[in-house]
């Protein structure tokens, strides 16, 4: 075979061609190119060589005639480059701008992955109906059921102006409709009248070009030929390539068959590539090992070739001659069930060629000519719709290549690519899938062609899909979903190439397994007989195929078709009785099963699957008239009685015996009904003609006795009973009646040896959203069975098949069953009989809104509930239903999720429980006395009756065949149920004395029969015996439940039947005198209570007065030992009391932080946030909390979202075992860190702070001016301190040496200081990990003082981050330090943090008498006022104002508390004029901007004064400063910059209250202003006691302060301007980053999302993720992220992490992570602020060590 092939090949390329002879013919030139490439390239196929191919192509498709592609300039293509890019980027003929709009043209657009797409439920036709971003936000949906979802891969297309895909017009003003189009629709649909045909029409060969188009080009006649032969080359390489490609990936056992492989390669050389295909089995790390070892290329170029394999769907990974080693390789790869084949390398090279042909291909379809954008898309149509060339005829059949003359009069070149698709992988394939989409969408007759081609190969595209294809989810058989959807598409493909029929032949033949050569049978005449555990029915890929028939039959004209043409019936028929009774079950009675199998999983799939087509067949017959309607009726009973009765071999006689009738007594009657055991016989779920006729029959309109007589059948009795006698009709219901008599004795209990499979069953057969394909119809059968048959015989039947026949003749000791399972199955009857008799929708063919209304009204009765909940117990067709949710809100209302942990709920509406039945058959019996429980409440308030009674409603069946169904009520054998019901209940309970297990059930269920009953036909209770036993029941204590029921029954009755009743009930009237003893006892026995009650309260009120007075005594002591030990709380973990006796502390973390930020000089937003900030920061702003939030479109569109990052400035043993122990764990806390985790809370730490109590001293008395003179003569009388001088910085800013972080003398001294050397090594590593961001000089190595200084960086940032996080929160009338918004913790870490520092002190100057607090305090006071001192050893060079006045408050409240009140107003006012610098240096820049609106007038003069005078004074002392700053206020007057003084200044305040709070709260009490709405400025400064700057000029100590600070910063201003700038903090509230209101928009801004402007997101080792670098290079300690793919949010700290709840919810108040559910998601405000305030208040390394100490991960907090 080799060498005839290797003859034909040499015969077909001339490869000897002289370079000089290259052909002059462009196409000729392609053609040259493509045979001698691969040789010439020695098989490698290289980028280069790819852009050689495609300047070939492009040069073959326009020869010289460039220039009506591209503009004249560019009269040729960058190498690499695509034609159609080319066009976008340069503009050619409208080319990458927004397309002309165009009457009937549809949108078409392409998705690619990662692309949003939204679907619209109101507006579509179905499901597969989408549109694009832009098509969605240019037509109107509000108030629509929209849901979003991200394009997983390229493919699919946008349906926007096809007017097949809309139920209404969606008015996109892109894509308006036209007649024309409405007209070829018409037309087609026309067809629906005529006869289906039974052989395939031949498909037309001429398309005419578009109609209407207005933007045609002239085109030469010459260049068009050139393009349609150039395209059909390139179709015709491709397919020539292919027709030598493997369908499946396998890999030769030996050399020999490896050379016998077929090959287009004329030389066949004996060079081979290996190639590995994708699959969704391994992963990368599997692949790229599996590389390295059989190839032994390096782990970088294997990872290369393993994200190539995912991309592309294969790579070839080596090239050689070495045919042994390569096989061995290959064998090696199989073993673990990768995909591999081994090819020559010339095969191989053609196929990468004939990938870049598909590619350039594509490219055409989205290129233009000219301004004609469809003449190139008609071109390539045209070339697909014709037959193929082959280069040489003589070779054209082969075992590989398939005979589709076959199946085609005409195999055109898309059938071929159909076919082959199989062939090619994953890239290829969606390029092509994309290209057929473009040429679907040229218009009508295009798509018509295109399905009828498809439709003709449709068995081979199944054949391939279910049995061959790797890579299923790249298959052409998912085309079918664009094509069959189409109602005008479907009605020409089944009416005229009858694809139904084949479609349900490849059903039947693949699941009976008529499977040959990967090919299934479809012309197999043998037995059809089913193997459930057949590889078939284990396969998942057939329910596509159902889904393709269901989506055929689902069009309206579709449905016209086969309710008009009986032979559609007859065939799908067939197709139902091959599945009929699979899998059928048997009890086993006595030992366990042995092997539970899960077959019957595989089973319930494809019943399933068939059952929701059969749905749509049986809908289809609302089309039909009665002859129609009645001719499938008939032939569905035929088939089943020939299925039930063994005519056919269809069951297994061997587990079905053929039904015999046999006689059985019940009352005074015989009956013949169908004898069978269930008990005993076989079972199966799965009755598919059963559930197809259930169907049919809910036709009632049609079957009407009107409508029947008119064809000469008086009924519906007369329609089954003429041709079928009673034998038959009971041999037909047996069936369905089996399963449910099987299921009432699995739910009792009878069937548990059979196992889970059994249970498993059980539970899909009735679970709620699958129950109404399988269960309601089965039930409905039954119900069906009363009409047609005297109902008497099938109650008996009933009774007979539940083994209840003895029970209900009285003869209990006779029944099948024992005990409680007796009462159980009694149970289970009644609520069929209850069922079969009261349930009214299907039998009045109820609309389907009010079945959807129906069922959302119970399934809401019970409780209130989430939207994902409610859809569990409501059936799935319902819930997919476009009216659901608009029914949803019609009867309830949506409760809104309010906190972080809600989630959005429905709950009824009042008036909807009018509507609710407790007995209706889709309640469990808890469900239904949960609900009867609300409903006699709602009754009880309602009437003000104590023991209501719910009524049945009545049927109200008034027309069709059901109208008789009432007229069963009075059957005798029901009312001998009733009877024996109640009757052995009452039986059973006496002779034991207690009630029996399900005896309340069964009476409940018994009362709702006769009540039912009652309503419907009063007149059947003539029957004495009944009332007799209920009258017994009426005054029996027993049955006290009952008793308003009881009332109503005899009421009832005895309006219809006195004489019935009311002898008995007088009879026994006498009893009623029992009450009035009852009541004299209960009167005695409530007298004695309460003198029983009074005793114990006199004895009470006595014990607790002499409690008292020992208390008193107890507490007389406490006051004499308090002065000893006072109690500082009790012990997290002993509980143990704490005082000074003992050691202990407050845990706490003290992490790196860069929160707080400095205000921005380059953005003028930053300024307009200030003129528009609140004038209070401690009261809440008004937010909009609804949810959704109100009119997110719009405001979405109006404002993008903020991505920008804020420009910041600078910013033990038994843990070590369990860290060993479990070493791939994610741990919470990091030993090297000195972490450790709370073991109260959970909370991470890595610190001990003291516990000190607030100093209880009062305010001072002395009046500052007095307090400033005292405080310079203390100084000028103290003596020169040399040691406290050395211990300041050399840089003379004032601070001290032993407060720094690396300073080497801690440590030296010996003292006992455990708790400080937590705090003073990790404030050690933070200092050393931020050496690099802080900008404070270091002193030189080897002097003190290093690192952080702690009062600023440690105390002072922490105070700072409180306020911080307490800005725009409510502190209800009082101030940022009261408690509500400064907690008692707060409060007692900054206490612990001074303590700490004043340790430090203590320690540095240990020998003082005081601590050293007195030295530390001068030392202080002459820093803040210098002209007191009077020694040259102080001479400060470093001006006060470059420094924070808070800092110098900190150490104030560390050393010397009690001058804090007058400190404090020192360093308000050094703050003030530090801020007047900061000012001028952020205007200066910001002068040019005029963005903000001028304030009417100013609103602080009373605070501020004159804001001129003060501004000037400041910076005085330097004439270029003062020049500036003169410039600066004349820019933005007065006003503005009293504004921004009153922003600037009010956070030290805020923060200046927050720690003398902490440290001496009664020296700083909240005063009381009157009015509530005073500003939180003059709040803050009446608290602090601080004279505001408008009485400056009464404040002459105030004066000479600042006098000094500002000309000793102007001289230094002027000597050196460098080192002067002052940087302000960021004084309004601080917000996150602003995500859109609605999620969906995130994805237009994606590019903003992920940019980096460092581009640090990348690791190079893929280690680690771009968040985990980001964080790291970039974010400092923490990161937090909202991960959009998997919609939820990343915390990160340090090197661990979790995920958070996402801030978005979708419509109903759910989260849906991974955006599974796919409906819009919108923010919710109140989770946001969540995150916001975890943000703020540094609670991320928290939340992430919580969440690990929770979690008991294997590899790492990565796999949480």
């Amino acid at each position: 075979m080799s060498s005839f092939i290797s003859l034909f090949n040499a015969s077909r390329h001339p490869v000897t061609m002289n370079p000089r002879d290259r052909p002059s013919d462009p196409l000729s030139r392609l053609r040259y190119a493509l045979e001698t490439m691969p040789s010439s390239r020695k098989y490698i196929f290289s980028p280069a060589t790819r852009a050689e191919v495609l300047s070939e192509l492009y040069d073959a498709f326009w020869g010289p005639y460039s220039h009506l592609f591209l503009p004249l300039s560019n009269s040729s293509l960058p190498m690499h480059a695509t034609l159609s890019s080319v066009q976008a980027d340069l503009g050619f003929a409208g080319a990458g701008s927004e397309d002309p709009v165009i009457p009937g043209r549809p949108c078409g657009h392409i998705f690619s992955k990662g692309e949003s797409c939204f679907r619209c439920k109101d507006c579509a036709l179905d499901d597969s109906c989408v549109l694009c971003s832009r098509c969605f936000h240019s037509s109107d949906h509000s108030d629509h059921n929209v849901s979003f979802f991200v394009a997983q891969q390229a493919g699919g297309c946008c349906d926007c102006g096809d007017i097949e895909a809309w139920r209404k017009p969606i008015s996109c003003p892109f894509h308006p409709l036209a007649p024309h189009v409405q007209e070829q629709i018409e037309q087609s649909l026309s067809a629906v009248d005529a006869t289906p045909r039974a052989v395939q029409r031949s498909i037309s060969e001429e398309i005419p070009f578009v109609e209407n188009y207005p933007y045609r080009v002239a085109i030469p006649p010459d260049l068009r030929d050139l393009m349609s032969r150039t395209i059909a080359y390139a179709l015709d390489f491709i397919l020539d390539t292919l027709d030598y490609s493997p369908d499946e990936a396998t890999v030769p056992s030996h050399e020999a068959d490896l050379r016998l492989q077929p090959s287009a390669d004329p030389m066949q050389k004996d060079q081979y590539a290996i190639i590995i295909w994708n699959d969704d089995k391994h992963s990368f790390d599997e692949v790229i090992k599996l590389i390295c070892e059989t190839t032994g290329h390096d782990k970088k170029t294997a990872s290369i070739m393993a994200h190539s394999i995912d991309d592309a769907g294969r790579e070839i990974i080596d090239i050689n001659g070495d045919v042994p080693r390569l096989l061995e390789a290959a064998h090696l790869m199989t073993k673990i069930e990768l995909g591999v084949t081994i090819r020559r390398a010339y095969d191989t090279f053609r196929e990468q060629v004939a990938c870049v042909i598909i590619e350039w291909l594509l490219d055409l379809t989205r290129s233009r000519l000219g301004a004609d954008t469809l003449i190139i898309k008609e071109i390539i149509a045209a070339e697909l719709l014709s037959p193929r060339r082959r280069e040489n005829t003589f070779f054209t059949s082969g075992p590989q290549i398939p005979n589709l003359a076959a199946d085609l009069a005409r195999p055109c070149r898309i059938d071929w690519l159909f076919v082959y698709h199989t062939r090619l992988w994953k890239k290829p394939r969606i390029h092509l899938k994309a290209i057929y989409a473009s040429i679907l969408i040229l218009s009508h007759p295009h798509k018509i062609a295109i399905a009828s081609h498809f439709a003709s190969i449709y068995h081979r595209v199944a054949d391939a899909y279910l049995l061959v294809d790797r890579e299923a989810e790249t298959s052409i058989k998912y085309f079918a979903l664009q094509l069959f959807t189409a109602p005008s598409v479907a009605l020409h493909i089944v009416s005229q190439h009858d694809l139904m029929t084949r479609l349900l032949d490849i059903i039947v033949n693949f699941f009976t397994n008529h499977i040959e050569d990967k090919h299934i049978l479809t012309t197999s005449s043998a037995q059809q007989d089913i193997d459930v555990e057949s590889p078939p029915f284990r396969s998942k890929r057939f329910m596509p195929v159902f889904s393709d028939l269901r989506y055929l039959c689902h069009n309206r004209p579709v449905q016209q078709l086969i309710a008009r043409h009986p032979a559609f019936i007859r065939k799908f028929v067939k197709v139902c009785q091959v599945f009929m009774c699979i899998n059928p079950n048997k009890r086993v009675a006595s030992n366990h099963v042995e092997y539970e199998t899960d077959v019957w999983i595989s089973v319930f799939n494809v019943t399933l699957s068939l059952s929701r087509v059969i749905k749509v067949y049986g809908e289809a017959f609302a089309f039909a008239n009665p002859t129609q309607l009645v001719g499938a009726i008939t032939t569905v009973v035929r088939e089943i009685l020939a299925v039930c009765t063994l005519s056919t071999d269809r069951l297994d006689k061997e587990k079905f015996p053929k039904p015999i009738l046999h006689e059985v007594e019940f009352g005074d009657a015989q009956y013949r009904i169908v004898d069978f055991n269930v008990l005993e016989g076989y079972v199966s779920f799965h009755h598919s003609l059963h559930w197809l006729l259930a169907d049919l029959l809910k036709h009632v309109d049609i079957l009407s006795e009107e409508s029947l007589k008119q064809i000469g059948v008086s009924g519906v009795r007369d329609l089954f009973l003429r041709p079928f006698n009673e034998g038959a009709i009971l041999t037909l219901i047996d069936f369905p009646l089996r399963v449910l008599a099987m299921i009432a004795q699995i739910r009792a209990g009878l069937w548990v040896r059979n196992g889970f499979p059994i249970r498993g069953q059980l539970l899909h057969y009735r679970d709620f959203m699958l129950r109404e394909l399988c269960y309601d119809q089965d039930l409905f059968i039954l119900q069906s069975s009363l009409i047609i048959l005297d109902p008497n015989i099938i109650i008996v039947s009933i009774l007979d098949r539940f083994g209840l026949l003895s029970f209900f003749r009285g003869e209990v000791e006779k029944s099948p069953y024992e005990g409680a399972h007796l009462l159980s199955m009694v149970e289970e009857l009644l609520y069929v009989l209850i069922t079969i008799l009261g349930e009214r929708a299907s039998a009045t063919k109820l609309p389907f809104q009010r079945a959807i209304r129906r069922e959302i009204v119970h399934a809401l009765a019970a409780a209130p509930s989430s939207f994902t909940d409610l859809a569990k117990r409501v059936s799935e067709r319902m819930v997919d239903d476009v009216s659901f949710e608009r029914v949803l809100k019609d009867v309830s209302h949506f409760r809104a999720p309010e906190s972080t942990s809600d989630m959005g709920v429905y709950e009824l509406k009042d008036e909807a429980y009018d509507e609710v039945d407790p007995f209706t058959f889709h309640y469990t019996r808890n469900k239904r006395e949960e609900v009867e429980v609300i409903l006699k409440n709602r009754l009880r308030k309602k009437t003000g009756v104590k023991d209501p009674v719910i009524v049945p409603k009545p049927l109200t069946i008034t027309s069709g065949p059901f109208s008789i169904l009432p007229s069963v009520l009075e059957s005798e054998a029901l009312l001998q149920v009733m009877f024996y019901a109640i009757y052995n209940v009452i039986a059973l309970t006496n002779s034991t004395g207690t009630a029996p297990p399900s005896a309340e059930a069964i009476l409940d269920q018994t009362f709702q029969l006769i009540m039912l009953a009652l309503v419907e036909r009063p007149s059947v209770f003539k029957e004495k015996k009944l009332a007799d036993i209920i009258c017994a029941m009426e005054h029996d204590e027993k049955y006290k439940p009952y008793k308003s029921r009881i009332d109503w029954v005899l009421t009832e009755m005895s309006k219809h039947v006195p004489e019935g009743v009311q002898p008995p009930r007088e009879l026994l009237s006498p009893a009623a005198l029992a009450p009035d003893v009852e009541g004299v006892k209960k009167r005695a026995a409530k007298a004695r209570q309460e003198a029983i009650m009074a005793e114990m309260k006199a004895q009470q009120a006595s014990f607790s007065l002499n409690f008292e007075e020992e208390e008193e005594d107890n507490d007389q002591d406490m006051d004499e030992t308090s002065d000893e030990l006072s109690s500082y709380g009790t012990c997290i973990v002993c509980q143990e009391d704490l005082n000074e006796a003992k050691a202990f502390g407050s845990l706490g973390l003290v992490q790196p932080s860069r929160l707080l930020r400095k205000h921005p000089d380059s953005h003028s937003q930053y300024l307009n946030e200030l003129m528009t900030m609140p004038q209070s920061l401690d009261r809440a702003s008004p937010r909009d909390t609804t949810f959704p939030p109100a009119h997110a479109e719009e405001l979405d569109t109006t404002s993008s979202p903020n991505f920008d990052g804020f420009p910041t400035a600078v910013y033990n043993s038994s843990i070590r075992q369990r860290h060993r122990s479990h070493a791939t764990r994610g741990h919470p806390e990091n030993i090297q860190r000195k972490e450790y985790i709370c073991p109260l809370c959970k909370s991470l730490g890595n610190v001990l702070l003291p516990v000190v109590h607030p100093s209880n001293a009062p305010a001072s008395q002395i009046p500052f001016p007095d307090w400033i003179r005292a405080a310079g003569i203390s100084v000028l009388k103290s003596k020169p301190d040399s040691v406290m001088d050395g211990l300041q910085f050399r840089s003379g800013t004032g601070e001290f040496v032993f407060w720094s972080a690396q300073d080497l003398g801690y440590g030296a001294c010996l003292a006992s200081t455990k708790m400080l050397d937590t705090l003073m090594l990790s404030s050690r590593m933070v200092s050393q990990q931020t050496r690099h961001l802080r900008e404070r000089p270091e002193p030189e190595v080897g002097e003190r003082g290093a690192g952080m200084y702690l009062p600023e960086d440690l105390v002072g940032y922490t105070i700072s981050a409180i306020e911080v996080a307490a800005r725009g929160t409510d502190s209800s009338g009082g101030i940022v330090a009261d408690s509500l918004s400064l907690s008692d913790t707060q409060s007692r870490m900054i206490r612990g943090l001074l303590a700490s520092l004043t340790r430090l002190a203590a320690l540095e100057l240990d020998g003082r008498p005081d601590g050293g607090r007195e030295s530390v305090k001068q030392a202080i006071i002459k820093r803040l006022l210098p002209e007191w001192s009077r020694t040259s050893l102080t001479s400060f060079s470093y001006p006060l104002l470059l420094r924070d006045p808070f800092t110098v408050l900190v150490e104030t409240a560390a050393v010397a508390p009690e001058m804090l009140q007058h400190v404090l107003i020192l360093c308000y006012y050094a703050c003030l004029a530090r801020t007047v610098i900061g000012m001028v240096y952020v205007l200066n820049k910001a002068r040019t901007y005029t963005a903000f609106q001028q304030p009417a007038a100013r609103a602080h003069a009373d605070i501020f004064g004159d804001v001129r005078m003060f501004f000037m004074s400041v910076v005085r002392h330097s004439p270029v400063f003062e020049h500036t700053a003169t410039l600066v206020f004349d820019a933005f007057g007065e006003a503005r910059i009293e504004k921004m003084l009153y922003a600037f200044t009010l956070p030290f305040l805020r923060r200046a209250a927050i720690l003398c709070r902490s440290v001496v709260p009664l020296t700083f009490p909240t005063p009381l202003l009157g009015a509530s709405n005073v500003n939180e400025y003059k709040r803050l400064l009446a608290t602090l006691g601080i004279p505001p700057l408008a009485d400056l000029p009464n404040q002459d100590t105030l004066q000479n302060a600042l006098s000094g600070w500002c000309a000793h910063y102007g001289h230094s201003h002027a000597a050196s301007q460098l080192n002067c700038g002052v940087v302000l903090d960021y004084a309004a509230v601080y917000g996150i980053a602003r995500l859109p209101l609605i999620l969906d928009n995130l994805f237009g801004e994606r590019d903003k999302v992920m940019k980096c402007h460092r581009h640090c997101c990348q690791d190079e080792l893929g280690l680690r993720g771009e968040c985990n670098m980001h964080t790291r290079e970039c974010g400092g300690a923490i990161g937090v992220y909202f991960v959009v793919k998997r919609c939820s949010l990343l915390y990160l700290y340090a090197s661990n992490g979790t995920f958070a709840q996402s801030p978005y919810l979708d419509v109903h108040g759910e989260v849906d992570v991974s955006m599974r559910r796919g409906r819009r998601q919108y923010i919710h405000p109140a989770r946001w602020e969540e995150v916001r305030k975890t943000w703020l208040n540094h609670g991320i390394p928290t939340a992430v060590a919580r969440k690990l100490e929770s979690t008991v991960d294997s590899g790492g907090w990565e796999t949480l």
